[in-house]
């Protein structure tokens, strides 16, 4: 992991969102990026019970690239970017142009930078979207759209109409598109999956390190997002031999790894450590408040999935023949477990994220001048937790915390 590429995802958390209206809470860009993906990951379930075909990949690099985009183009809305594409098409291809630039130096790994290349030229309109693409970037287009939907709807009651009239206007044309989807009809109007959303949505209130002031602030949402982007990119690195479907495993477990938090709220590590009991007790009663206050609002076809997800989520694992959950060595995990019929998941790997989310969000606030003794403490917790020389998931973790820092 090159440090110059992972401080410029975290820059996500830095850029603000609707700047230009009154916020009752921050609204930044990478827990856009979060919520977007639990929308896709809903409407794309929807989809896939129906017999549809999705690309699962293409959707995660697809949020990774966007949010490299957004980071790089900060500046510049919207509907400025469409005008651009419309009217001033060359260059608006220039623009797009200058945006890769900017990154060349920061991806040294040639076939995720020829992915982006790509992903870019197609939003561009200079590549084609193949067929069997297409219906998979319909589903993802509109959690984009209605993830920015749902921001407008909760800045609506502090904001009076006419600031906002015009934008939400706007807003409803663009979903219109999308109405085909029926996991969308079923967030419009208000369906359990709205209200498993709420759920979700209140992870963008909840402030990691919340005893201590920090620059910047992180939500848990945008937190779980970055984890999920710091997975796919050290997995790539780490075994590059990774089946499809423990790519996807890996990224959605880290998605949702903070998902209990909803419900429960953030339980700092120092006390959950507190007594030798206390770790198992915790995770005991997240998975009780989950089942019951989650899971009713789930359907059918993906709720074991996501329990999968969220339940023992840092241990490596499959689903075995009999359909029972088994924890695995990484080493077979990569030899006869890589394949999709066991529905590989790295947790080792989810947590080593984990514990570098946190290094990354204590450590740049102390470089920003923002500092204090439990982010002082938990910098240098992340840093000795590992020992020096420790693989695991094929990763020199207390180097690569050493170098990150």
């Amino acid at each position: 992991m090159e440090k110059t590429l992972a401080l410029k995802i975290f820059e996500g958390f830095s850029i603000q969102r609707w700047n230009d209206l009154v916020r009752p809470f921050e609204l930044v860009e990478m827990d856009k990026a979060g919520e977007k993906m639990v929308i896709a990951y809903i409407l794309a379930k929807y989809e896939e019970h129906k017999g549809k075909k999705i690309n699962w990949s293409w959707m995660i690099y697809a949020s990774l690239f966007d949010l490299l985009k957004k980071i790089a183009l900060c500046d510049i809305k919207a509907p400025v970017q469409q005008m651009l594409k419309k009217e001033f098409p060359d260059e608006y291809m220039r623009l797009n142009e200058w945006v890769l630039n900017q990154y060349r130096q920061l991806i040294t790994d040639d076939d995720l930078f020829s992915r982006f290349t790509i992903y870019v030229g197609q939003k561009a309109g200079s590549f084609s979207i193949p067929e069997d693409l297409q219906h998979t970037v319909h589903v993802y287009q509109a959690a984009h759209k209605y993830s920015t939907m749902r921001e407008l709807e909760m800045l609506s009651p502090v904001n009076e109409k006419e600031r906002i009239s015009d934008i939400d206007s706007q807003l409803k044309n663009e979903i219109q598109p999308y109405l085909d989807l029926e996991g969308l009809q079923k967030f419009i109007t208000h369906q359990k999956e709205f209200n498993f959303l709420l759920k979700i949505e209140q992870l963008r209130f909840q402030t990691r390190w919340n005893q201590t002031p920090r620059v910047p602030k992180t939500s848990v949402l945008g937190h779980c997002f970055f984890v999920a982007i710091m997975t796919l990119l050290l997995g790539r690195e780490s075994n590059p031999h990774m089946c499809e479907r423990r790519i996807i495993n890996n990224f959605f477990s880290a998605l949702f790894h903070d998902l209990p938090e909803s419900v429960t709220r953030d339980i700092i590590s120092p006390v959950k450590q507190a007594t030798d009991e206390l770790p198992n007790i915790v995770k005991k009663i997240e998975d009780e408040i989950v089942n019951k206050e989650l899971v009713p609002f789930m359907e059918s076809f993906y709720v074991n999935e996501i329990l999968y997800y969220t339940s023992d989520e840092f241990s490596d694992r499959i689903i075995s023949a009999d359909g029972n959950v088994e924890v695995v060595s990484w080493a077979d995990l990569n030899t006869k477990y890589n394949f999709e019929v066991y529905n590989p998941v790295d947790g080792k790997l989810v947590r080593i994220c984990d514990h570098l989310s946190a290094l990354m969000e204590a450590d740049i606030s102390i470089k920003h001048g923002t500092t204090s003794v439990h982010l002082e403490s938990g910098k240098e917790g992340m840093l000795h937790y590992y020992k020096e020389g420790q693989i695991i998931s094929g990763i020199d973790v207390n180097s690569l915390f050493n170098k990150v820092v």
